[in-house]
């Protein structure tokens, strides 16, 4: 078994991840992958030549460089795929409840960072079905999954854009305060549930990883809502839930775009 370290410049998120696990699992030789997204390192065991996967690597233009090769390595831990399974069903059921709790609850309280929040939760979900997608091995579901899931998460984030913009331009007064900070308080409570039930997967796969990272991240993105809440609260104004609203579009818009540009990446190799 051969070791080849790249440096990625690029993969600076989880979806990165995600697509780059994607694009080398059809490489012939890779069989395994370990990720440091910290130092922004990719560790890839395999049989063939590090030239190939150097070339692999090339169409997602995320400016990977090899930094080491050696010969002779133990193969990688293979990651337990029945006792994954259990938690990541349990992580996406609790996400696609958050959403559409979160969504109606944001529909009827008039709140544009609760209605953003549910649509994170989506995507989220949508991390959660590529994870168990990653466990089966089938690279065309997990291709179809991964750009499918970026086109709705972007298209409905534009139009939740364009909803703050519309409400900027002409007011609609501001939110009801006490479902804003109670449904987030009960979404932080359950992103924290996630957290614990994640503990039970094999830590080191890139989509696990990636989930671990999402739900951290959600946390973050509750705490906004709740003090976004506050703030209209204070001042009597829609501004506050607005700004939090606009945010989390934004972030989501990204993260469905860095998916599309991987996502197409990996197609156009295969193809």
């Amino acid at each position: 078994m051969k070791q080849t370290s790249f440096h990625i410049e690029g993969m600076d998120c989880s979806s990165e991840e995600q697509m780059i696990r994607m694009h080398l699992e059809g490489v012939e030789g890779v069989s395994g992958l370990e990720f440091d997204l910290a130092q922004r390192r990719l560790e890839v065991f395999h049989n063939g030549s590090p030239g190939a996967i150097a070339d692999a690597l090339e169409p997602l233009d995320l400016g990977a460089r090899q930094l080491d090769h050696r010969q002779d390595v133990d193969a990688p831990p293979q990651a337990d795929d029945a006792s994954n399974r259990g938690p990541l069903m349990w992580a996406l059921a609790i996400n696609a409840a958050l959403f559409v709790g979160e969504l109606v609850a944001g529909l009827l309280a008039g709140s544009m960072g609760l209605v953003a929040d549910s649509l994170d939760m989506m995507a989220d979900a949508f991390v959660y079905a590529l994870s168990l997608a990653a466990i089966g091995r089938n690279l065309t579901r997990k291709r179809r999954l991964a750009a499918g899931s970026a086109y709705l998460q972007g298209g409905l984030a534009l139009l939740g854009l364009a909803e703050v913009v519309r409400r900027f331009l002409t007011p609609t007064g501001e939110p009801e305060v006490l479902p804003m900070v109670v449904v987030s308080l009960v979404a932080l409570a359950a992103n924290v549930v996630t957290l614990l039930v994640l503990r039970r997967t094999t830590r080191g796969e890139a989509h696990i990883e990636a989930s671990w990272i999402f739900t951290s991240n959600d946390i973050k993105v509750n705490a906004l809502v709740i003090l976004a809440g506050l703030l209209v609260w204070w001042t009597s104004s829609q501004v506050p839930d607005l700004i939090a609203g606009g945010l989390i579009f934004l972030v989501v818009a990204s993260g469905a775009r860095r998916i599309l540009v991987l996502a197409h990446g990996s197609f156009a190799k295969r193809d």
